[in-house]
């Protein structure tokens, strides 16, 4: 955002989680119009699918809380936003805590262990993706089944995760470099957006969770962590 706003020509290759325009970075994503493009992979936008995929993962799920962390407040709205929603349209019940520091994730969990809900749904946004190690073992601790939008978290022992891939959209960035670096202008460049999404699976954390994953959930992963 700073060096948007900087008075320079300096080509810039931006990659965003949140809708550009906005943002206020390009004039549409079609034509970006100044001296930045990029991609845009998809967070927030994708929360509906991850609340049905947790539905899926446990059916007998009625009461759903929802992590959010109120310091990323566009992430956290729109997680919200499009969670509520979905919740409204599947007849879930949603109990929502925020958490933006270590301890007051913990803190969170504590009234989790209280309040007991069938299973959580955690915010997208990079603050949860750091604590993942933290948010993975305390679900584990707390036999509650959780979704979240990076693949980091199965990998670290969480159970499921649905999210634009990462990986591919920097390939998209490294692409647009090149280009640019051979002449190519940015304001003739279209804004990317992410095509290419990941379901990662945990079965050693659907286990110890006493979760059965569904053969037809299995067979639309993208990996599965054994």
């Amino acid at each position: 955002m700073a060096a948007a706003q900087a008075p320079t020509s300096i080509p810039i290759v931006f990659m965003v989680a949140e809708d550009p325009v906005r943002l206020g970075l390009v004039s549409s994503l079609a034509r970006p119009g100044g001296n930045l493009t990029g991609v845009n992979f998809f967070a927030a936008e994708l929360a509906a699918k991850r609340l049905e995929l947790l539905r899926e993962l446990v059916p007998a799920a009625a009461r759903v809380a929802v992590l959010l962390n109120p310091s990323e407040t566009a992430i956290a709205a729109a997680n919200s936003r499009d969670v509520e929603t979905a919740a409204r349209a599947m007849g879930l019940e949603l109990r929502i805590l925020n958490a933006g520091t270590r301890d007051e994730i913990d803190a969170a969990f504590e009234i989790l262990a209280v309040d007991r809900p069938d299973a959580l749904f955690i915010s997208s946004g990079p603050f949860f993706s750091d604590r993942r190690v933290q948010l993975a073992h305390l679900a584990t601790r707390h036999a509650l089944p959780a979704i979240h939008a990076s693949r980091l978290y199965p990998e670290v022992g969480g159970l499921v995760s649905y999210g634009a891939s990462i990986a591919s959209a920097y390939r998209q960035a490294a692409n647009y470099v090149g280009r640019i670096l051979k002449g190519g202008k940015p304001a003739d460049l279209p804004v990317v957006q992410s095509s290419k999404f990941d379901l990662v699976i945990n079965l050693h954390a659907a286990k110890l969770l006493g979760l059965t994953v569904p053969a037809t959930l299995l067979a639309r992963a993208d990996e599965v962590i054994e």
